[in-house]
């Protein structure tokens, strides 16, 4: 089994590195890395070609965001199963896809495995400040608040091929869009694994600003609807409600 893992970035020579060397001390093989890169101008690209010999393929050209991004990579992946890392994240340990991989393998029917995911802070990525925890999918799953997180997620590649990448229209939540899509709007199968898989540093382009976060929660709203549903009241109690209580539960990392 083929896994196919892409990073996108854009001037972020600070921790790019750290990306790079989490996947690529998986122990798990084979294994495609592909970057795509938004024609960085700050060093990223000299750090990352110091790895050139070891990765798939390099994309340095302009693009339209974040998801634009990903989905470059995604076209050009060729894995049986593909993984999103962002630039700034960390695998918690060098066994994760060697995890997610007996999943698939084990269970041919499953098209989609997630984990958990802590938030660190920026400069000690082992000062934790938040814990995403999720659960086994279930009928009410997204009703109740609940989503994967994203860098924590495994996917088919033959998922994408039936439903298409990220949507363009949405600027924060096309991630979001695109779990509901899969798992609530067409049924793929998953399977939820309870382990932390993923160190998050807390810099992302959602957390940045109260405008970001707005925007984002109107474009969830967005994403039942572009879907033909309907997100009820508790959703959004329940949603803000397992926020908070992220800042709560103290994982055993």
């Amino acid at each position: 089994m083929l896994f196919s893992i892409i990073t996108v970035v854009y001037n972020n020579h600070r921790t790019i590195a750290d990306a790079l060397e989490s996947v690529l001390g998986q122990d798990y093989r084979p294994l495609d890395y592909f970057i795509i890169d938004g024609d960085s101008t700050d060093g990223t690209l000299e750090v990352i070609k110091r790895y050139e010999d070891r990765l798939k393929k390099i994309v340095i050209e302009p693009d339209e965001g974040i998801y634009d991004a990903l989905n470059k990579g995604i076209r050009l992946a060729q894995g049986d199963v593909i993984g999103l890392l962002n630039s700034d994240d960390l695998y918690i340990d060098s066994q994760v896809l060697t995890k997610v991989a007996a999943i698939f393998q084990s269970q041919p029917d499953v098209d989609i495995v997630y984990g958990d995911l802590v938030y660190v802070k920026a400069a000690d990525i082992y000062s934790i400040v938040r814990y995403w925890t999720s659960k086994p999918y279930n009928a009410h799953f997204f009703e109740d608040g609940e989503v994967p997180p994203h860098p924590a997620v495994f996917i088919r590649k033959r998922v994408y091929d039936q439903i298409g990448g990220f949507d363009l229209h949405l600027k924060f939540a096309a991630d979001y869009e695109f779990l509901l899509r899969a798992m609530k709007r067409y049924g793929f199968k998953s399977y939820y694994l309870p382990e932390i898989l993923v160190r998050m540093r807390l810099e992302g382009v959602s957390n940045k600003k109260w405008m970001n976060i707005a925007r984002g929660n109107w474009e969830i709203y967005q994403a039942w609807k572009m879907n033909g549903f309907s997100a009820p009241l508790r959703f959004w109690v329940m949603r803000f409600f397992k926020k908070g209580l992220q800042y709560i539960r103290k994982p055993l990392v």
